[in-house]
């Protein structure tokens, strides 16, 4: 089979992210800004839903970004998922806020509504609450939403694994104030690195907030001759090849979401009836991009996750576990966690991320497959 990727890099065979890069070339808008930053944020605000949106270096800057346009300043408390990549957590530190981590549920493997308000009950003052789309899992957005209205509190959704997802007719990462996607190389699309921030609010606010975003991630560059700094800056901002590469992957999104949902529809056909297994959830009124496809081992399986890794690792296929949750990384020893009977733990314990690149084939998944069942013998 060769060596297989858990998720690698997937660009279109028509060389539209090629055309795009070309032009920015022949232009000479080879630096930050121009038309494809421009034609990327445009893009994907209409692709999604969204009012308006901002063009970052990664999606980590995005959330960053976020936790700064919602007013979260030093000693703040911010509600984040707890089971998800350190991305997510780590600009809360970046503003000298305080993380108070929220267990997820089985039914989303997303934050859990009912540890939602219990931490609610605990922190009445929390100033922004971030929750995750895991593995491109819509999130339980009705009442997460639902609950964070009646407190006034701004929600940022980290949808950096689930473009192409909905839930309930509406794109993730279109609830919350503001939601964030990743272009990393692993991702669904890819500029190679990079990010976006769009912003859900009333047309006007969400011009003024983005505008406000973009300034940041531009050094907080004031509008003067010489260079003039009233507020700290940073830089964020996308550039104009990234964005080319980006505006590239736009056109086969379908394709790739098409692509992945199968490859989970076939794990969950040939691997179903294992003992022990089972596989993420899937909800009527959803669709998941199936970024990645991810199967649950329960403990009385006799097949543990590392045994599934290394059966794979062998045939030089890549592999991995499930996120393990921040509230169990030494970083964040010292934050508070609002439990929900230990379910982010028992999916990281149980959990395996299979292969999930869209280059792969028929062959190549009959293959993975078949490995894994040997396992049971």
């Amino acid at each position: 089979m060769g060596h297989i990727y858990l998720a690698s890099p997937h660009m279109s065979e028509e060389g539209f992210e090629q055309a795009y890069v070309k032009e920015a070339f022949d232009t000479n808008w080879i630096s930050p800004l121009g038309k494809n930053v421009n034609e990327f944020e445009k893009e994907l605000a209409s692709y999604v839903g969204a009012k308006d949106a901002a063009a970052l270096s990664a999606g980590t800057a995005a959330i960053h970004m976020a936790i700064k346009a919602a007013g979260v300043k030093e000693g703040d408390i911010v509600f984040c998922q707890s089971l998800t990549f350190s991305a997510t957590a780590n600009p809360i530190l970046y503003e000298k806020a305080v993380p108070v981590f929220i267990d997820s549920d089985y039914e989303t493997w997303n934050m859990s509504p009912e540890a939602l308000e219990k931490a609610f009950e605990k922190y009445p003052d929390v100033k922004a609450v971030l929750p995750v789309h895991l593995y491109g899992l819509p999130a339980n957005m009705d009442r997460i939403m639902e609950i964070c209205r009646k407190h006034g509190v701004p929600v940022i959704e980290d949808a950096a694994e689930s473009l192409g997802s909905i839930y309930h007719g509406q794109a993730t990462g279109t609830f919350g104030d503001y939601g964030i996607f990743s272009f990393n190389g692993n991702k669904i699309i890819t500029t190679s690195g990079g990010g976006m921030l769009v912003c859900n609010m009333e047309e006007e606010k969400a011009k003024e907030r983005i505008a406000k975003v973009r300034f940041w991630a531009t050094q907080a560059r004031e509008p003067a001759r010489h260079y003039e700094h009233k507020e700290i800056g940073y830089n964020y901002r996308m550039s104009n090849i990234v964005a080319g590469i980006g505006r590239g992957q736009m056109k086969v999104l379908e394709q790739r979401v098409e692509k992945k949902r199968q490859i989970f529809d076939y794990y969950r056909e040939h691997l179903g009836d294992l003992k022990g297994v089972s596989f993420m959830p899937m909800h009527e009124g959803e669709r998941s991009n199936c970024w990645l496809s991810v199967c649950l081992l329960s403990e009385e399986s006799k097949v543990r996750p590392l045994d599934v890794m290394e059966a794979l690792e062998q045939a030089d296929i890549e592999s991995r576990p499930v996120w393990k949750p921040m509230h169990l990384q030494p970083v964040f020893a010292g934050y508070d966690y609002v439990d929900n009977g230990g379910v982010a733990e028992s999916l990281f314990t149980g959990g395996v991320c299979l292969p999930s690149d869209t280059k792969m084939t028929g062959e190549d998944l009959a293959g993975i497959c078949r490995i894994i069942r040997g396992l049971w013998g």
